[in-house]
This record gives C-alpha cells, sequence and structure tokens, in this order.
C-alpha cells in the first residue's frame, strides 16, 4: 500500500520538470521558486492557522535545522533546479536528479548512522553505473554551457540541486522522526523562509521591470505557478514529509529512481521531447540498485513497521 503510494508520489512529481520547462519560458528561475514557495508556505500556514494547528514548539537546534532545509531543499535546490531544466530536457533533468540517493546514503550514515553492508554498496555501485551514459551524453542546450570535457554546467547545477535537496530532506527527518512536531508545519516555515530568500536572489540578480515576467504573459505565468504549487508544494512535499516519519531518506529517495521514466512520458506528451531509450535502459540498471537497497534497509530494520508512524503529525 504504502509503496504504490510511493511510486504515484514520483510519478505526479515527475510531472513538474515538463511543466516547470513550459513556465521557465515566462519567467526566470529564482523567481519562479520565490513566487511559488512564498505563496505556497503563506497558504499552508493560513491553514494551519485557521484550523488551529499552527504550533511550532522547537529548540534553538531544531530552530537552525529549519533554518538550512529552508535554504538547502527549498531555496537552493530549486534555483539550481530550475536553471538546469532551462538547458536541459525533462527527461535528463528528473534523471540526473535521481542521484540523490547515493547522496542520501552518505547523509543518513552521517546523521542517523544507518549503517552501509556490503549488499546495499553492491546495490549502490549498480545504481550509479546506471546512470554515467546519461551524465556522458550532451543535448544541444547544454553545449553552450561546458564545464569540462565530459559534463555541462546545467548537469553540474543539477547534481547541486540534487545534493542540496536531499540534504535538507535529512534534516527535515531529523526534526519529524523522533518529535511529535507535524510535516506539513515545517514545510510550511522553510517553503516561505525558502522563497523569500529566493525573492531576494531574484531581486538582485535578475530584471524587474517592474517583474521579471512580461505583461503579456502573467496569466500564463500564473495559472503555470499554481499547477506547479499544487502538484508539487501542496501535494508531493506534504507527502513526502509524511512518508519521512515511517522510511528512511535513502530508501525514498531511492523510489525517485523510476521518475524519469515518468517524466519521459511527460515531455513527450507536453514538449514533444524525443523519448529517450537510453534513459528507460539506464533506469532498469539503476532499478536492480534501488531493489537491492530495499531488500538491505528491510533487513536492517530501518523501514518501519509501524503504521502509526506514517500518519502521525
Amino acid at each position: 500500500m504504502f509503496v504504490v503510494l510511493i511510486v504515484f508520489m514520483y510519478a505526479l512529481w515527475s510531472s513538474i520538470f515538463p511543466l516547470g520547462k513550459i513556465v521557465l519560458e515566462l519567467s526566470s528561475p529564482a523567481f519562479l521558486t520565490g513566487f511559488r514557495m512564498t505563496f505556497a508556505g503563506m497558504i499552508i500556514l493560513l491553514y494551519l492557522f485557521f484550523t488551529k494547528r499552527f504550533v511550532l514548539k522547537l529548540s534553538g537546534k531544531q530552530y537552525l535545522y529549519v533554518l538550512l532545509i529552508a535554504i538547502f531543499n527549498v531555496y537552493l535546490g530549486n534555483v539550481l533546479e530550475f536553471w538546469g531544466l532551462k538547458y536541459l530536457s525533462a527527461a535528463k533533468t528528473c534523471f540526473i536528479y535521481g542521484l540523490s540517493p547515493f547522496f542520501a546514503a552518505l547523509f543518513s550514515y552521517l546523521h542517523f548512522k544507518e549503517k552501509m553492508n556490503l549488499y546495499k554498496c553492491l546495490g549502490l555501485i549498480i545504481g550509479f553505473m546506471g546512470f554515467i551514459p546519461v551524465l556522458l551524453y550532451q543535448t544541444d542546450g547544454e553545449g553552450l554551457f561546458v564545464a569540462f570535457s565530459f559534463i555541462s554546467w546545467p548537469v553540474i547545477a543539477i547534481i547541486g540541486s540534487a545534493i542540496c535537496s536531499i540534504y535538507g530532506w535529512v534534516l527535515f527527518r531529523l526534526i519529524v522522526k523522533n518529535n511529535d512536531i507535524s510535516p506539513i508545519m515545517i514545510n510550511g516555515v522553510t517553503m516561505l523562509v525558502g522563497g523569500v530568500i529566493a525573492f531576494l536572489h531574484s531581486f538582485v540578480t535578475e530584471a524587474w521591470d517592474p517583474f521579471p515576467v512580461s505583461k503579456e504573459n502573467v496569466i500564463p505565468f500564473l495559472q503555470g505557478a499554481f499547477i506547479i504549487m499544487v502538484i508539487s508544494n501542496f501535494v508531493c512535499y506534504n507527502l513526502y514529509g509524511l512518508m519521512l516519519k515511517r522510511f528512511t531518506t535513502t530508501f525514498l529517495s531511492f523510489f525517485s529512481l523510476l521518475s524519469p521514466i515518468f517524466a519521459s512520458f511527460n515531455g513527450w506528451f507536453l514538449l514533444n521531447e524525443t523519448l529517450s531509450l537510453s534513459i528507460f535502459l539506464c533506469s532498469g540498471i539503476v532499478s536492480i540498485g534501488l531493489w537491492m537497497v530495499y531488500r538491505a534497509e528491510l533487513k536492517q530494520g530501518y523501514i518501519l513497521a509501524n503504521k502509526k508512524a506514517l500518519l502521525s503529525g
């Protein structure tokens, strides 16, 4: 049941990549992030306030974690993602984002002391091997931003986004795992703070005349930003936060390796992008690593069996 819900979450979340490319034709990356996150955070917090569920009692260390989540997961994760997405296909962006399980394993080891046995390491190695062909292939758009002979700046931006995002989710789990704190509350606060930071970034680096969206594109921009906000901020962010009550960050992030398949079909349907056979083949290789890591975490007892852990908060 929960595994089906995770797959559904990533199938829905993967639609953000082609939708994001459409909206980025109308706006700049930092402004889109600031607009989407600020207003989503405000709506979530207003909902919690009027339903009398606005409670944020944290220690000083946990408040620091909230600030770091806002900076890494919300601000840097999204600005870097949308900048890279401008020059990459939706499917390739989503596929590169699938590197997050490897960073999740590292951060979870450092923060939660989750052990890395031989079977899990082998799964990670097999999964990483599946990424190499796609990382080496460059699309026309990213060819203008070559950083090294084998990798471009847009690819580096997406890798950076994956690192920042997964580090934010690891910190998120540190707050909600053993505390009676609402994941929705944490999401609302971090979205608002991260959105304000993105707005400041946009104001300093992007052209405001009077906004980074032309008058004729205001309505299409608002429509696209609202759709992204509903799918990502309201549904997927909060569902992911709730899932962290039950599953490890490594396990959840490994399911993101299925997203490129959904993103490929969404990119084909919405943007007329060519379906890439290499992404499907590489996703199959990476999925073998997913299965191995799942088996290892199940045996290690990191996947909780308590249903109440997911539904609390």
